[in-house]
């Protein structure tokens, strides 16, 4: 059986009728076998954001939780900032990948990328641009095969029953 798998968009202007890239994540993840657990739409509101996705983490039945939206450099965008207090541990190489995949597509305009990941309280988090090609590009080449058991010689689903064990530091 697949992930329980949340997905929250990030806009002020958005819709659920009109979230193509939360969309795209849920078609794609539904897909892959896994099910969707909650989906929400917030304004760019760091508080907001982050009540949502602090009761997703605090919900033991949540294992992810993909953000869309509010990365950018300008105005009201903020999730970065909204997300990573709420991560026991970041995931560096999710973030470092996706500017390398970006830079194919856009070019330099990838290193204006603040997508990350981590995991908090035993749930895996991924926050992504809102653009459709970012979703289709991190989950295609990134997220689908991290949460598929088969994924060699390591993936995610392997350590969820581990992640929200204590590090023992």
């Amino acid at each position: 059986m697949g992930l329980a798998v949340a997905l929250l968009t990030v806009s002020d202007t958005r819709t659920l009728a009109n979230d193509h890239s939360g969309a795209a994540l849920l078609e794609r993840l539904q897909a892959a076998g896994h099910r969707l657990a909650d989906r929400q739409l917030v304004p760019d509101n760091r508080y907001r954001i982050r009540a949502v996705l602090s009761s997703w983490i605090a919900d033991p039945a949540v294992q992810v939780v993909i953000s869309s939206g509010g990365t950018g450099l300008t105005g009201r965008d903020g999730t970065p900032e909204a997300v990573a207090p709420l991560l026991d541990k970041t995931i560096d190489g999710f973030g470092e990948l996706f500017r390398v995949l970006s830079f194919e597509t856009i070019g330099t305009s990838s290193l204006q990328s603040r997508c990350l990941a981590g995991v908090a309280n035993g749930t895996v988090v991924f926050v992504l641009p809102g653009s459709l090609d970012a979703v289709q590009t991190a989950w295609d080449r990134l997220i689908q095969a991290q949460l598929s058991a088969e994924t060699r010689p390591c993936n995610l689903v392997q350590l969820l029953p581990r992640l929200g064990e204590p590090s023992g530091d």
